[in-house]
Parts: structure tokens; sequence; C-alpha cells
């Protein structure tokens, strides 16, 4: 498929998506947010493929909004609902997906960025990232994501906190709150990334997509809930020809060959 907004590049089994707006500092309109939905599904319906990441191009910006110009000439709430459930479907695509993704944060993730972001399971830093959600600046609520992830991630208080000011943190500040699990030097985010896609995709894609599953589903269920469906997932994973495999090469002091079975 050919994309205007963004660049796909396989490498064995990692899929890189990068946001290609670099005069804008990757901001995202609606036509990028389709083009990353289609780059995912494709993504995501090829067994080749395990991790995927997302980065912008350049190395200013992630993503630094959503594009403003779309924001402005919207007419009436309908349109702006429209507007706000679009990027939504993506971000809950991502998290039902079985196949984890990787944000390389290299720039700016503010707004519909940072929301973006917070979409993806795991996040590495630049240590030259900034992150916030400026939308208050404009007279506007975060409307991809930033009230109910970034609650999830930092925490109630710290949320209000960056939602209410519109100020944006470092990522230092980013790692001890818990938005990013990693932060590198900048010149390295994309080794440090693709470093650790390659190590998520040698691991059993079963589990790795059971472990992903568990998690997002168990956060909204309460702690009981939450076991015996850990349970319930552990019972189907535990009896796969994958996991068969994985205890006997253990056992037999070898690497596994994984499957996916």
């Amino acid at each position: 498929m050919t994309y205007e907004n963004i660049l796909v590049s396989v490498e064995g089994p990692l899929t890189t998506i990068t946001i290609n707006r670099e005069r804008v500092r990757n901001a995202l309109n609606q036509a990028t947010i389709a083009e990353i939905d289609a780059a995912l599904r494709a993504f995501d319906s090829d067994a080749s493929q395990r991790v995927a990441i997302i980065t912008g191009a350049g190395d200013r910006a992630f993503a630094a909004g959503a594009d403003i110009t779309e924001i402005q000439v919207l007419t009436g709430a309908d349109a702006a609902r429209r507007f706000s459930e679009a990027a939504h479907h993506l971000g809950l695509f991502m998290r039902q997906m079985g196949k984890p993704i990787i944000a390389a944060i290299n720039g700016f993730a503010l707004g519909g960025g940072l929301e973006l972001a917070m979409s993806c399971d795991i996040r590495i830093a630049a240590d030259s990232a900034k992150f916030g959600q400026p939308e208050i600046n404009l007279g506007i609520i975060p409307g991809w994501g930033g009230t109910q992830r970034l609650p999830r991630l930092v925490g109630a208080a710290a949320a209000r906190l960056i939602c209410m000011t519109g100020d944006m943190i470092t990522a230092e500040e980013a790692l001890r709150l818990g938005l990013v699990e990693r932060v590198v030097p900048a010149a390295m985010v994309m080794e440090e990334t693709r470093a650790l896609a390659m190590k998520i995709a040698s691991k059993a894609p079963l589990a790795i997509a059971a472990i992903k599953q568990a998690i997002n589903r168990g956060l909204d269920m309460s702690l009981s809930e939450g076991c015996m469906y850990e349970a319930a997932l552990f019972g189907a994973i535990a009896v796969t020809d994958d996991a068969k495999e994985g205890t006997t090469a253990f056992l037999e002091k070898r690497q596994p060959t994984w499957r996916g079975q």
C-alpha cells in the first residue's frame, strides 16, 4: 500500500511506522491517523511480523499534536465528536491487538502525539523528548484519550496537573511519573527500541498476546476477576505446542523454536 503521510519498513519480524510530516513536526491530521490504522492492520494480519514500532521523522518530534487547522474548522458538536472518535477507534484497536507496539519517542510528544504514544504498549523516550497535553491552552480538552490513558499511567492527580496547566514535562519527569518506561540518549533511541523489539519478538507469540490481553483487560476488572481471567488464559496457553516446546527446550538446555501454535 502507498502512503502519503507515513513510511513503513519491515526488517525481519519488526514493522516500523514513521510519521513523515517533519515540516509540521509530524502533526497528526485525519489522513495520517487513517494511514497509521491501515498500516497497523496490515502488520496485525501478517503472521511473520511480531512487534511494531511507531516513531516520528527527524529528531524534533514524535508527533507534536493534532493538526490544529483541522480542529479550527470543525463545525458543530457532532463533527467535533466524529473527529475525536476516529482517533479513539485507532487507539482502541491498538489496545486489543495481539501484538505489542512500542513508541520510539524521538522528540516532542504533545496532545494527540502523546495520546498516540500512550496507546502503544511500551514507550522508549529520547532524553531530549518533551511531553504534554496542551489542549487547555486552545480552550479545549484532550480528545484522543488523554483524560483516560494518562491517569491510568501516572495517577489521577498528576494527570489533572498535566491536562489543566498544559505545561510540558521532560523525559526524566515522564520516567519518574511512569509515563515512559525507559529514557535513552537521543542518538540511541531507535537502536535501543529495535533491540527491545527484537528481544520481545524472540519470545513465544501466543504467550506475548495473552500477556497483553491479560494486562489490558484485567485493568478493567476487580482483582479477583482478573486473577480468574489470568487462570483461564494460562490454561489455554499451557497446552499449546509452543508451551510444550518451551518446557522441553528448558529441560534439554537448548533454545526453543516458536511456531505460534
